[in-house]
């Protein structure tokens, strides 16, 4: 007799999320909770019939591919269900004709590629990862000529910084840990524009949102209740995964290791953050770097973060004014390809030398200076130079304190944009640039002074061992090195030596 495999959720978290009769359903909880599977397993539900398909989409291509995404669980699943793989479309095809797909969307604007499509199911893996504007607009994709319901089905790890959070805040209590007794709960809801209307039935939803409703039954004829979308959020647990568990045990030492809140978010499910007095940026106000559209356009300004190897990677901002416009981003790179880029930067939004400042401490000291031939009278940023003088007294350990408080107390003022074409791209496999800079936020802080002390920043070997996982401030550095534009005295440029062993060359 053949072996028989069986194929099933398991209790809490997945079963949870399979049962839901919601049209979204959001599944964020700790890493590890089996989200991925959960979403796989839902997407092959109505595999039967012929005229389904279903689309599961990621950021980027390499993390459809990487060890333990998309492609490699889908393989552990699929094949008993009789699905054949094609690597070249991602996509997998059943005996029934039925079609799931992976997808890529790492552009905001390629999500205009999908006008037309009709998708039945949708899926999102790590949905903190996409923009609420694509996120919206692939609803609108969300549809069938057959008679499978159209659903979407989402996953992401806790992230408080997310629009995800703003979305599902009504099952996160003030702790935040997802709420029980809402765990699973069905509510209703009506976009119009950016206003979302609420209601606990879809009668009451229709009550709430008549103006914008009614005009469009009575142009359509379609009965109100097909305006309104059910939602749902079910919050995860690692430690509802007993088959991970089981098949590796060690994945709740590698959790428990990180930072407060890292260890907060992924281990525990927690969607709130810790606030520190010392932070430098304060949590609420840096949000609002990614919202702040009100900012208005000025000269522009470049500065650059340099690096060449190890973890660490070159960051070239662009500036208008306060806004941020562009960035380039290269993990690795030579002497040569710095200058390379940050000359085409500069060439590209018509930016002086005078305008270009730059990380003079270590290897980036190459760059340029008054009389050299690479980026001449470009600004020479170094942490360790003394702080200029303030009208009110304050007194700094180093310029980089100075630049860093005077950035924090910038943004408190809401005087910064991160525009939405920055926010958007992705900082690595990972995160997004948005996502990375709220992580390194959390590195930024003063250390504790007593009276006439210089305030000093804690040493950057902590900020990287116990908030970065050991990697630096690639994103903060070149962020707060803007500051060295408005300070007084005007700046005097010098000369920077070229460090020993190092080739620039062709």
């Amino acid at each position: 007799m053949a072996e028989v495999k069986t194929i099933q959720p398991q209790e809490g978290y997945q079963l949870m999320a399979l049962a839901s009769p919601a049209d979204i359903v959001i599944g964020g909880g700790a890493a590890g909770s089996g989200k991925t599977f959960v979403l796989l397993l839902d997407a092959v539900r109505d595999k039967s019939n012929p005229d389904y398909g279903a689309v599961i989409f990621r950021r980027l291509t390499t993390q459809i591919k990487a060890q333990g995404g998309l492609k490699d669980e889908s393989e552990k699943l699929y094949p008993h269900l009789g699905g054949t793989y094609n690597q070249t479309e991602l996509q997998w095809k059943f005996p029934e004709g039925a079609k799931i797909k992976f997808s890529h969307l790492e552009h905001e604007k390629n999500v205009t590629s999908w006008q037309g499509s009709q998708i039945p199911m949708i899926g999102f893996d790590e949905l903190t990862h996409f923009s609420k504007q694509t996120f919206f607009y692939l609803l609108s994709r969300n549809r069938s000529n057959s008679s499978i319901k159209p659903r979407v089905r989402a996953t992401c790890n806790p992230d408080p910084d997310s629009w995800v959070y703003d979305l599902i805040k009504w099952w996160i209590g003030e702790d935040g840990f997802p709420i029980p007794d809402r765990q699973g709960v069905v509510r209703y809801f009506v976009k119009d524009g950016d206003s979302m209307i609420w209601g606990s039935t879809v009668e009451e939803c229709i009550e709430k949102a008549a103006y914008f409703i009614n005009p469009l039954v009575e142009a359509s004829g379609i009965e109100a209740k097909h305006f309104v979308k059910s939602i749902t959020f079910i919050g995860g647990s690692v430690y509802q995964n007993k088959e991970l568990l089981k098949n590796n045990p060690e994945y709740l030492a590698n959790l428990a290791s990180q930072d407060e809140d890292a260890r907060n978010q992924l281990l525990a499910g927690n969607w709130k953050v810790s606030l520190n007095p010392m932070d430098v940026y304060h949590y609420a106000s840096f949000k609002d770097i990614f919202n702040n559209d009100f900012v208005k356009a000025g000269e522009k300004y470049i500065t650059v973060d340099v690096a060449t190897s190890g973890k660490d990677k070159l960051v070239i901002w662009l500036w208008e004014g306060f806004r941020i416009r562009d960035l380039m981003k290269i993990d690795k790179s030579t002497g040569k390809d710095i200058i390379d880029e940050i000359k085409a930067m500069a060439l590209k939004w018509g930016v002086p030398n005078r305008r270009i400042a730059y990380d003079a401490n270590g290897v980036g000291a190459f760059i340029g200076g008054a009389d050299n031939a690479f980026i001449p009278n470009s600004i020479a940023f170094d942490s360790n130079n003394r702080p200029r003088e303030t009208k009110d007294g304050r007194k700094f350990k180093n310029l980089k304190t100075q630049c860093y408080v005077l950035s924090g107390e910038r943004v408190e003022r809401n005087e910064i944009w991160v525009m939405p074409q920055v926010a958007n791209m992705m900082f690595d496999e990972k995160q997004t640039i948005r996502q990375r800079m709220l992580a390194e936020r959390k590195a930024i802080k003063k250390q504790p002074k007593k009276d006439e002390e210089p305030q000093a920043l804690i040493k950057k070997e902590e900020m990287k061992a116990k908030y970065l996982n050991g990697e630096s401030t690639d994103l903060l550095d070149p962020f707060m090195m803007r500051e060295i534009f408005e300070l007084e005295p005007p700046i005097t440029i010098s000369k920077p030596t070229k460090p020993k062993g190092l080739n620039f060359g062709g």
